[in-house]
């Protein structure tokens, strides 16, 4: 087992780093006190480096303040204290038991798409409706380790038979600028600026393709061409609660639902 540093401060120590986050979620130095049983006075000394901050009040302001937990780690190493949070490997024998509960959950989806993606939204496992929706797709880009995102919006990927690729590329990348801003991830950064390059296939130039029959209003969906048939998804997105280890905190459990019945009835015959 391991333990992970985190991003450690480039701002000269856990008060500016702490402010940041205050000032992310736009709560008052005596809002942030309120909460987390302090003083206004206290939270100041602790931004301005006249205060020391125990490691309990520094989770304390972290839960308070929804700070991710690899950034918590962040924020006791740049305070002096070692981190709170392991970081274990996914094929640890310690996260066994998650494993087999998100093998189990994703193949309880079938024979709708089922995935669970890490923190750059590689593929730690998929159900075999992920294998069937990329059928077709080079097997270049199949190769270890899968990338979600990259897979989608790739030129040769699944983009070209995504009808309404325009808006499901912009909530993607909208969706990658969010969790940027959360947690400053350089991996996660590259990732964006490598498939925010991508260029848009030249049929949806013109904005998206209507699809051939109505499609779910209640979600933006996935509309995709698939062996001859539109198709329509939504996506449904789960992630561990109250993690108390950065691999876990990291996994995110997406189902692509079907938007219509007739979507519904076609991916019940894959299987």
């Amino acid at each position: 087992m391991t333990v992970t540093s985190g991003t450690a401060s480039r701002t000269g120590g856990v008060g500016p780093l702490l402010r940041s986050w205050r000032d992310r979620q736009r709560v008052s130095q005596l809002e942030l006190a309120l909460r987390a049983d302090s003083s206004a006075r206290h939270i100041s000394f602790i931004e301005t480096g006249r205060s020391r901050p125990s490691e309990e009040m520094l989770l304390r302001l972290a839960e308070h303040l929804d700070v991710p937990v690899r950034e918590r780690n962040a924020l006791l190493l740049a305070a002096g204290y070692a981190p709170h949070y392991p970081e274990t490997p996914l094929n640890d024998p310690a996260l066994d038991v998650v494993r087999e509960g998100i093998e189990r959950l994703i193949t309880g989806f079938e024979p709708y798409p089922a995935l669970v993606v890490d923190a750059v939204y590689d593929v730690v496992a998929a159900n075999r409706g992920v294998a069937k929706l990329f059928d077709g797709v080079p097997q270049a880009l199949l190769t270890p380790p899968l990338n979600s995102v990259r897979l989608t919006l790739h030129p040769r990927g699944l983009a070209p038979r995504i009808r309404n690729l325009r808006e499901w590329r912009g909530h993607l990348l909208e969706q990658m600028r969010r969790q940027i801003a959360l947690h400053r991830s350089d991996g996660l950064r590259t990732l964006y600026e490598e498939v925010a390059a991508y260029p848009v296939p030249d049929d949806t130039a013109g904005g998206p393709r209507q699809p051939s029959r109505p499609v779910a209003h209640f979600a933006l969906p996935m509309v995709i061409d698939h062996e001859g048939r539109t198709l329509s998804f939504v996506s449904s997105i789960s992630t561990f609660n109250t993690p108390m280890d950065v691999t876990v905190a990291e996994l995110a459990v997406e189902a692509l639902l079907p938007a219509d019945p007739a979507t519904a009835a076609y991916v019940r015959s894959w299987l």
